[in-house]
């Protein structure tokens, strides 16, 4: 790493997920021709939440342009923990529905926990399971969970090897910060995880030759923590397409960086249709290999 300030390069997750989504694709119009099925998401919203409806509507799109087909539940926002459990596990044992994605958050009535577990193993393309994260933690195959996936598919994409590097995770969070630390650790990074109760937190930043911020609090993360060289990983997404790292302070510090939005989110959603297909493909009893995924 280098020891002098420097001009981050972006990290453009938005022309590396369309380079994963149009493999993605052909894998998907291939499959569908060897087996005369087309790979299905099902996606199992709670409730009309703005942010959710606008999320699953584009996932729900993005599978449309790419040769997935998608089936949409819509719940009400009073629905039970055991109607949503129903509901998912249905979903599960239906062998038309090749992956599974229950958008969340659900309301604070709903065990979200209770819900993910009814997806079965092989359908969780979200990678929310407490099987997934235990694949994540062993290294053994399996679904990644999404957002994680992505950076790690940027930090190939870019040349970024965390072997030997010193990775600091900002967020503790089931989906994000913990598998994000586990895929890390798995590429031989040694891993140091920040939250809410981490003491001197500027300070441990600090000391990060790569940084995901994963903490949902805008530009927590200051541009004068960043060690001068660092990879910066901005996983977060406030209101007014502010992330979690102070980006211009960030940048005169990096060497990479991804800008928000236009970094990991599309890494996320390019993740979620290509394990989708590959879902699907196991289940249709086609190698993904052959289909270049």
């Amino acid at each position: 790493m280098s020891t002098h300030p420097t001009t981050a390069r972006p990290m453009d997750g938005t022309a590396r997920a369309a380079e994963l989504t149009a493999r993605t694709a052909a894998g998907a119009a291939e499959l569908t021709r060897r087996t005369g099925t087309a790979p299905c998401l099902a996606t199992v919203l709670v409730g009309e939440d703005p942010a959710s409806v606008t999320y699953v509507r584009m996932k729900v799109r993005r599978c449309e342009l790419n040769g997935i087909r998608s089936r949409q539940v819509v719940l009400p926002a009073g629905t039970t923990t055991d109607r949503l459990v129903e509901v998912v596990s249905g979903l599960s044992a239906d062998p038309e529905v090749h992956g599974i994605l229950l958008q969340h958050p659900v309301g604070a009535h709903i065990d979200e926990r209770a819900a993910f577990e009814a997806i079965a193993p092989g359908k969780d393309v979200d990678g929310v399971t407490m099987h997934s994260f235990a694949a994540m933690g062993f290294g053994l195959p399996g679904f990644v969970s999404c957002t994680p996936g992505g950076i790690m598919r940027l930090l190939d994409a870019y040349g970024v090897d965390p072997a030997g590097r010193h990775a600091v995770v900002v967020g503790r969070s089931a989906i994000l910060g913990r598998p994000a630390g586990m895929l890390l650790l798995a590429r031989d990074a040694t891993v140091t995880y920040c939250h809410s109760r981490t003491v001197d937190l500027p300070a441990r930043v600090a000391e990060a030759d790569i940084v995901v911020a994963a903490v949902g609090r805008p530009e927590l993360i200051r541009g004068e923590w960043i060690k001068p060289g660092a990879v910066v990983v901005d996983a977060g997404y406030n209101p007014g397409n502010v992330g979690d790292v102070d980006f211009a302070g960030a940048a005169a510090r990096a060497s990479l960086i991804t800008p928000v939005p236009g970094g990991v989110g599309p890494m996320t959603v390019a993740v979620l249709l290509e394990q989708t297909v590959r879902a699907a493909a196991v289940q249709l009893g086609e190698d993904p290999a052959a289909l270049g995924l």
